[in-house]
């Protein structure tokens, strides 16, 4: 063997038992972290970050259901963190392990969901309402606004049945969160007349037609809704009169991760107040990062978008989970509207 090929054989066998980077696999929503969010943690921690997204949770419980699915650190709403505890989908948090904790706002501490934060921590929180482009006449102050056949073909509601739900319960007066059979069934009537005047169910998405004009008014996410008027200054934001949901998203571990102490690592580093700031700076999300906020200039912190007024907030719920009945209820009456 001359020199050359012994030298080669000594590398490849060398780089062959050198110990590869730890990998965590990260499932979030789409546009919910900064740009150099998830490589400033790879390059402190020494790891490799799989990192995917998703438009709405019902899409991440899809593959998270068989407890195989390769993921370790997922982002649910709040309403889905009952359900997820109690099909054990989620792993019990080590607070330990978890130093930044202190960084929550007060509420968050302690919420409706999971009040010991025992299989979740807030991450970002909102609204839903309607986005709609300013010079629309009569402006929409309520649901009834995205009825209106004027704006036939010009509209899109969310593509979630949750919230399509609660936009049409709240439209005939129920609470968003009704279990009631004939409420739901009058809701989904609503659903159903207000398809045809629809483009699409959209989430996420409906920001860039929002942006080129091409949607006049839409149910959206305040996140969503931050972002387009950000790229154009003739949208507006408007939560209506009836009453509104509230959503959380927040961060929980899968049961199924076998990567528990990098998993911790990860949620204990988007809990610090630096890389909190800089995500909420980049994606305009409203943050349960108390200390994250602090740090945010005057004019965030004072986005109605973002962070209604509390006499606003009064009018909204909490989503809840459903109970099982009103669940089958719910997505086979979702069912008929998206086929119909």
């Amino acid at each position: 063997m001359n020199r050359r090929i012994f030298l080669l054989s000594v590398a490849g066998a060398t780089a062959g038992c050198m110990k590869q980077s730890p990998r965590l696999n990260v499932y979030n929503w789409s546009d919910y972290v900064a740009p150099d969010t998830i490589s400033n943690f790879e390059k402190e921690f020494g790891v490799q970050v799989r990192y995917g997204t998703y438009e709405s949770t019902q899409e991440m419980l899809a593959k998270v259901m068989s407890g195989n699915s390769g993921w370790d650190v997922v982002f649910p709403s709040e309403e889905f963190i009952p359900p997820m505890i109690a099909m054990d989908l989620l792993a019990p948090l080590d607070h330990a392990r978890l130093a930044n904790l202190n960084v929550l706002d007060p509420f968050f501490l302690h919420p409706p969901w999971d009040a010991e934060l025992r299989y979740s921590i807030p991450y970002m929180h909102g609204t839903t309402g309607i986005v709609y482009q300013r010079g629309i006449s009569p402006e929409p102050d309520s649901w009834a606004a995205l009825w209106d056949t004027r704006l036939r073909g010009k509209i899109t509601m969310l593509d979630d049945g949750g919230e399509v739900f609660a936009a049409c319960l709240k439209r005939i007066g129920a609470s968003a969160n009704s279990n009631d059979p004939e409420q739901l069934r009058r809701a989904a009537r609503e659903a159903a007349d207000q398809k045809p005047l629809l483009r699409a169910y959209l989430n996420a998405e409906v920001r860039d037609q929002l942006v080129a004009g091409d949607i006049a008014a839409a149910q959206a996410w305040a996140v969503t809704a931050g972002q387009a008027m950000a790229a154009k200054a003739t949208l507006a934001y408007a939560l209506p009169s009836e009453g509104f949901v509230r959503y959380a998203d927040t961060m929980a571990i899968l049961r199924e991760s076998r990567r528990m102490e990098l998993a911790h690592q990860f949620i204990n580093y988007l809990l610090r107040p630096e890389v909190g700031a800089a995500i909420v700076t980049t994606t305009q999300t409203a943050t349960a990062n108390a200390a994250a906020l602090l740090r945010l200039p005057l004019e965030v912190r004072e986005n109605a978008v973002l962070y209604p007024p509390a006499n606003v907030l009064a009018r909204g719920e909490w989503q809840e989970a459903p109970t099982p009945a009103s669940q089958r209820l719910r997505d086979r009456l979702w069912t008929e509207i998206k086929s119909s």
